[in-house]
């Protein structure tokens, strides 16, 4: 947790989690959703509850969402407010970790969004805000696969592509909270497809949710293919290549289309040359990865990043496997958080 003037963290957390009756607040802030869990001492998820992410209103309106449904999630677990010892948030960003406040995120119209002070100040317990994949892999170190791992990683391949890691044991943040940004980091030299962030190249604009349809409209932009006869792809996007996505891209492979499963292929070979970047940066003995684009489709994500990634990986490669803790991995990661199982500095 983050040492603050307000709270010394760990030593409260020591002293709670000797008593039967402690629970820890988990909380998953993304663009999309937000979600809670109330976890027992044992990391075991007592309630659960989501809702969509409110879009409208202030900074206020926010917080004012995210201590409602921790509310919620109290009276329906029919406990006290006092038996909670902590609280732990996995969130979109842009962060300033130091003060706990959530920046200027791009799909949610907020600006500066004081998280942990508030959450503090209402319930009186330490809150810690990190990054959702930096919480993701923190979940997967305690509560999933990589338990026996002091060398870790964890992807998500979804909206976008994001990353945490542990090197020797160490959590790896940076001066920001933006170590392990891997989805930008670049596979293709040539850059012809331009990321969100507006750079050229980058992972995440070839193989992330929003990436899959712009790399099929360039794949049959180059073969020349412009009606539904010619692909189960445009078919199924009423041949309009605009209304292409990665759902329909996926489908269509799943049905034996011929140009749906070359663009597989090929996302697998992004995807497999993002991966040995990680595997030559940070050198893991496991890699785990979630995110709904590999959630929905393990066997396609899965199987061509093992079949390539030795092509471009000059370490000896880990074992790469889908999250056992699925969708759930980063209120996994919160939960530990609040427990005080993994200690940040900042």
């Amino acid at each position: 947790m983050i040492y603050n003037k307000l709270f010394l963290p760990y030593s409260l957390s020591i002293l709670y989690l000797g008593e039967s009756t402690s629970y820890a607040v988990g909380i998953d802030l993304g663009a999309t959703n937000l979600r809670v869990v109330l976890a027992d001492k044992n990391g075991k998820f007592k309630i659960k509850l989501s809702e969509p992410t409110v879009k409208t209103g202030t900074s206020e309106s926010l917080i004012s969402q995210i201590i409602e449904l921790i509310e919620r999630s109290i009276r329906q677990a029919n406990i006290k407010t006092e038996e909670i010892i902590g609280i732990g948030i996995g969130s979109i960003g842009p962060l300033d970790m130091k003060r706990g406040w959530l920046l200027n995120p791009p799909n949610i119209p907020f600006r500066d969004v004081p998280i942990v002070p508030r959450l503090e100040e209402h319930f009186g317990v330490p809150a810690t805000l990190l990054n959702d994949c930096t919480t993701a892999v923190i979940g997967e170190k305690y509560f999933g696969a990589g338990k026996e791992h002091d060398n870790l990683v964890y992807i998500t391949i979804s909206t976008g592509i994001g990353g945490g890691a542990y090197v020797d044991g160490h959590l790896l943040l940076g001066k920001d909270g933006n170590a392990v940004e891997v989805g930008h980091t670049v596979v293709d030299a040539e850059g012809r497809l331009i990321c969100g962030c507006g750079k050229k190249g980058h992972w995440e604009a070839y193989c992330s949710g929003t990436g899959i349809p712009k790399l099929a409209r360039l794949i049959l932009e180059k073969k020349g293919i412009k009606g539904p006869e010619e692909t189960l792809i445009l078919k199924m996007a009423k041949g309009d290549p605009s209304k292409i996505t990665a759902k329909i891209v996926f489908e269509a492979a799943k049905k034996r289309d011929k140009l749906a499963l070359e663009i597989v292929d090929l996302i697998g070979r992004y995807n497999a040359a993002g991966i040995a970047n990680v595997i030559d940066a940070y050198d893991p003995s496991l890699i785990t990865i979630g995110g709904s684009v590999a959630l929905y489709n393990e066997e396609l994500i899965l199987n061509p990043i093992r079949r390539y990634v030795i092509e471009y990986a000059i370490n000896r490669i880990p074992e790469i496997i889908i999250t056992p803790l699925r969708e759930d991995v980063v209120l996994y990661g919160a939960v530990a958080l609040a427990l005080g199982l993994e200690r940040i500095f900042m």
